[in-house]
């Protein structure tokens, strides 16, 4: 087995255990993995990020927004978006290394599990949907590709509009946008959102909105990156 990142062959020391009970085969070398740094210890109890406040400044000023202060319960992240994250993410959703996603299992499942535990248990798994342009251009949608990790069942419940990318707009016009997405189909349940990074915010919170507005009573959010 071969690290999906530097391409390092991976060394399993054998042991008695885990001779009779393999372990699932791993995607990152140690190097690799240990440049990942998972989100733990004090956090802001909205956004998910590192911080010693019960809220960080960010999620002050979402509070302070009538319009955007009651549509996300709360966000939740598995790493912190440091240079090593981005350059997974940047192979994997731009330069189509679909594979990659591979690396992100194991975190990804066992950081959701622990969210759902403070969820409600009708909750509805959702994937941030792509244009049909980027997802052309793209292949696959990085959001699906994490919720089909999970191995749960989800439903594609918004669309969204063509506009510019995310990444290309500094925060003022992220922040400043119409909100691209659309209902496809309208559910009465608590809904978790899907998506591979928490910038601003203002993605989960247009998404989670178009919910909110057609009756959805909550809407939690679970991201890769924070």
């Amino acid at each position: 087995m071969h690290c999906l990142w530097c391409d390092k062959q991976i060394i399993v020391e054998v042991t008695w255990d885990n001779f009779l009970y393999p372990d699932k085969p791993k995607k990152l070398c140690i190097e690799c993995k240990s440049q990942l740094t998972k989100i733990t210890g004090a956090i802001c109890k909205l956004c998910g990020r590192k911080s010693e406040d019960e809220q960080c400044k960010d999620c002050e000023r979402w509070g302070g927004n009538r319009q955007w202060s009651k549509v996300l319960s709360f966000n939740r992240s598995v790493y912190s978006y440091n240079p090593m994250l981005q350059a997974m993410i940047a192979k994997w959703k731009y330069r189509g290394d679909y594979q990659l996603v591979e690396a992100f299992q194991t975190d990804f499942r066992e950081a959701f599990k622990q969210i759902v535990r403070a969820c409600p248990k009708d909750t509805v798994v959702v994937p941030i949907p792509l244009s049909d342009k980027r997802r052309y251009e793209r292949a696959f949608n990085q959001a699906e590709a994490l919720t089909q990790l999970l191995e749960v069942p989800y439903q594609c419940l918004l669309t969204r509009r063509e506009g510019e990318k995310q990444s290309k707009k500094t925060r003022q016009e992220r922040l400043s946008s119409t909100n691209p997405f659309q209902i496809i189909e309208v559910v009465r349940n608590p809904i978790i959102l899907i998506d591979d990074i928490y910038t601003t915010g203002i993605t989960i919170r247009h998404a989670a909105k178009c919910l909110i507005d057609a009756g959805c009573p909550t809407v939690y959010s679970f991201t890769l990156a924070r």
